[in-house]
């Protein structure tokens, strides 16, 4: 009979094998990338009303190359979001649910499962937005003027909205759970954040 390898990991005071939780770190750079690649998208589509602006400040802005950096912004988005899920769901298995409730009335582990399907659907969004946003600048639109279509832009308005709730789901599982959150792990043992982690 074999033995099954388990790795054992050395867990900190915030349940991770390292002392600042990386699913954080790739969210940022996700909600970044993507924040900028809409509104560079934006801004290029309404530059003719925009230019009289740049002008007045004396400010040398092209269409195309706003449109440039939000594509390039949605392709980083799109490669950073796919570490931004695996991270998730590395720290999310290490997880304990405490009891209680969020703001929302949800459980946390009500709230990790939310949050991690989320994810899955969110990653997949953000890739079908980039294979879109590819097809409009290198075949549909190539020749256009407007980059990129109108629904486009209003699917990547509604996708800020759904990060928007999706990010309060992981705020509420760090801050009201405390979940890989190191000082409110140490106040649950009855330790002092103070003394421990100087």
């Amino acid at each position: 009979m074999t033995e099954q390898f388990q790795p054992e990991l050395n867990l900190g005071a915030n349940n991770l094998p390292y002392s600042v939780p990386i699913h954080l770190q790739f969210v940022h750079m996700t909600l970044g990338l993507f924040i900028i690649a809409i509104i560079f998208d934006i801004a290029g589509t309404l530059f003719p009303l925009e230019k009289p602006i740049f002008k007045f400040f004396g400010l040398t802005a092209l269409r195309s190359s706003l449109f440039t950096v939000g594509w390039y912004n949605l392709f980083a988005a799109t490669v950073i979001t796919f570490f931004t899920v695996a991270a998730g769901f590395f720290e999310l298995f290490l997880a304990t649910p405490p009891p209680g409730t969020s703001a929302w009335g949800l459980s946390a582990g009500t709230t990790m499962l939310i949050h991690g399907v989320a994810g899955v659907f969110i990653l997949t969004a953000i890739v079908g937005m980039t294979l879109w946003r590819g097809l409009q600048r290198y075949r549909w639109r190539r020749s256009a003027r407007r980059e990129v279509q109108w629904s486009y832009l209003l699917v990547g308005i509604a996708m800020l909205g759904i990060l928007f709730i999706h990010g309060t789901l992981g705020a509420q599982l760090g801050d009201e759970f405390g979940i890989h959150n190191t000082a409110a792990n140490l106040v649950r043992q009855g330790q002092n954040p103070n003394l421990v982690l100087k």
